[in-house]
C-alpha cells in the first residue's frame, strides 16, 4: 500500500474554491504543490479536474472519481470510489488527494490516510467551496513553516504537516 495524503490550501475560513478556481494566487503553495506531487499518483473528483487550465497534470499518474466512466485512459484514469482509486494506485510510493471537498470528506474518514499537508492562508476568502473541518483531537499537527507576504505572495500563509493520531 502507497502512503496516501491529502494536500490543500486553505483559507482562514476554510475556503478553498469559487466557481471551480482557487480565490486567490500563490506561487509558494502552487511551487510546493508541484514539488511534492509530482512522480506520483493523485487523485481528484471531476469538478477538480475540470478545473485543471491545461487538463491532467503532467508527470503524475492522474485518477478522477466519477459516477460515469469515459475518461481518455491515455491521459488520466477514472474510478467511481476512493477504494477503487486507490486499488489503481497500489504500485506507487506515494497517492496525493488533491480535492475537491466531497472527495476530502471521504479522505478525511478513510482510515489509510495518515497525513495531510495544508497550506493554511492566513486571510478569508469568498468562496463556494470549503475544506471540511476536521477533528483536531484525531490529527497532530507535526511541522510549521511561517511565511509572511512578499512581492510575490500577496498573503502571509503557513505549510503545515499533520499525522493522525492512532488510537
Amino acid at each position: 500500500m502507497p502512503k496516501v495524503s491529502i494536500i490543500v490550501a486553505v483559507a482562514d475560513n476554510y475556503a478553498i474554491g469559487k466557481n471551480n478556481k482557487l480565490p486567490w494566487h500563490l506561487p509558494a503553495d502552487l511551487k510546493r504543490f508541484k514539488e511534492l506531487t509530482t512522480g506520483h499518483a493523485v487523485v481528484m473528483g471531476k469538478r477538480t479536474f475540470e478545473s485543471l487550465p491545461n487538463g491532467p497534470l503532467p508527470n503524475r499518474k492522474n485518477i478522477v472519481l466519477t459516477t460515469i466512466l469515459e475518461g481518455d485512459f491515455d491521459k488520466y484514469y477514472e474510478a467511481t470510489s476512493l477504494r477503487d482509486a486507490l486499488e489503481l494506485c497500489e504500485k506507487e510510493k506515494q497517492v496525493f488527494i488533491i480535492g475537491g471537498a466531497s472527495v476530502f470528506k471521504q479522505a478525511l474518514d478513510f482510515p489509510d490516510i495518515n497525513t495531510m499537508y495544508i497550506t493554511w492562508i492566513h486571510a478569508s476568502f469568498e468562496a463556494d467551496i470549503y475544506f471540511p473541518k476536521f477533528d483536531t483531537t484525531k490529527w497532530k499537527e507535526i511541522s510549521r513553516e511561517d511565511h509572511q507576504a512578499d512581492e510575490k505572495n500577496p498573503f502571509a500563509y503557513s505549510f503545515c504537516e499533520y499525522k493522525r493520531i492512532k488510537k
